[in-house]
């Protein structure tokens, strides 16, 4: 079975939020919804010695996956084709059980139609042998995708190159797959949510 999914390299995120405007373009998400979000983690350390990166973070295409364990339509669900967590529309009652039960708040509610949404790895481009929009459109390089199971792929590439720099969220029973790439001489990873906050402005709706 394949395991597609996202690597990213923090040693280069920017921070532009190129992949959240990007998503949301491509995506046509509405006014406050997003799928993919540029968290800032630090600073970390004592002056002189602080450090600091950004960590995209969207859906981590976990391999117990918690959100389609809880969903009681089987809205949410993982692809028989590709292995990939998405959610089916026509099916989402919007009990928000799937919110809910995700450990690192990727899902999105979409008010207008009431329903959950979250990142699809754009099945719409890589049906068509294209990369995720996101991707595509980082200005910095730092996004990978691939299927985890292909040596050859771009995102096992990534990881190769970097075999000391790998880290993950942090695991809640879930087994998130989503890899990240922060070598030591940038930063200490940390996984967990207490570390991150959001730089939006204002923390407005956008």
């Amino acid at each position: 079975m394949s395991h597609y999914c996202l690597v990213v390299d923090l040693d280069y995120c920017l921070n532009c939020k190129g992949c959240e405007i990007g998503c949301k373009i491509e995506n046509d998400l509405p006014l406050g919804e997003r799928w993919n979000r540029v968290l800032t983690c630090g600073p970390y350390g004592e002056y002189p010695n602080l450090s600091q990166y950004y960590l995209p973070i969207q859906c981590q295409q976990c391999e117990d996956a918690p959100c389609v364990h809880v969903c009681p339509t089987g809205a949410s669900y993982r692809d028989p084709d590709t292995d990939i967590v998405l959610v089916d529309k026509e099916k989402c009652i919007g009990c928000k059980y799937c919110m809910m039960a995700c450990p690192y708040g990727v899902r999105s509610w979409n008010k207008a139609e009431k329903v959950v949404e979250k990142c699809t790895l754009c099945p719409q481009r890589t049906s068509v042998g294209e990369l995720p929009f996101c991707v595509s459109i980082c200005a910095s390089g730092c996004r990978f995708y691939g299927d985890l199971d292909d040596p050859n792929s771009d995102a096992s590439k990534a990881i190769a190159a970097k075999p000391d720099a790998v880290h993950k969220m942090a695991d809640k029973g879930n087994k998130p797959t989503a890899v990240y790439l922060l070598s030591a001489r940038n930063g200490d990873w940390y996984p967990e949510a207490d570390n991150w906050h959001d730089t939006n402005l204002s923390k407005q709706e956008w």
